[in-house]
């Protein structure tokens, strides 16, 4: 017989009070959620893995002075986005990334390739290379541009509920989201078009 989930709060509370373990918990539950958003902000595997184990470390360090006035949700979400375009702002002062260190994603992904192949190589070929040109546009939009649509088309949040992370209004949220929208369609447009 499967045990009910133990609510975020009770783990936050246990964790405030010195138990790691319920913060093992809350790691393993919002894991695969927050590797989804920075990995679709970074484009990169091994950033997204060092960025998480920063991002954790950080809340760990931090849960004391959370007061749920936000859902805990909302506030790792918070975390996650600031700490990932703060990387990215470093990591673009760094170097001037190529679109070759871009990584392809879900295109080399054997399952996706297995499910969505139809064996047909112009297919395959075609569905590389839209994927190719997705990260590539992705990466050309703004890196607060790039976290709204990662999280309202990649991860389909409300606008409410991003609106809370990033700490701006909805109105602001659905600007960014339709300016990003028309960048994407326009770095996409010579590609669908062919």
């Amino acid at each position: 017989m499967e045990t009910p989930e133990t609510p975020d709060e009770e783990l936050v509370a246990r964790t405030q009070a010195g138990d790691a373990r319920a913060f093992d918990e809350l790691v393993v539950r919002f894991s695969p959620r927050l590797y989804g958003l920075v990995y679709n902000m970074t484009s990169n595997h091994e950033d997204t893995n060092d960025l998480l184990q920063e991002i954790f470390a950080k809340a760990y360090r931090s849960i004391k002075g959370f007061q749920g006035k936000s859902s805990f949700y909302t506030w790792m979400h918070s975390i996650s986005v600031n700490m990932a375009i703060n990387f990215l702002k470093k990591r673009n002062r760094r170097m001037t990334m190529s679109l070759d260190d871009v990584d392809n994603g879900i295109a080399n992904d054997p399952d996706f390739i297995e499910a969505t192949s139809d064996h047909d190589p112009r297919h395959q070929a075609n569905l590389g290379e839209l994927q190719k040109k997705l990260n590539e546009a992705m990466m050309k939009l703004s890196h607060e541009h790039r976290a709204v649509v990662t999280m309202f088309d990649i991860q389909g949040m409300p606008h409410a509920e991003i609106a809370k992370i990033l700490k701006v209004s909805e109105g602001t949220v659905r600007s960014r989201l339709f300016y990003a929208h028309r960048q994407l369609q326009n770095y996409l447009q010579e590609f669908i078009t062919n």
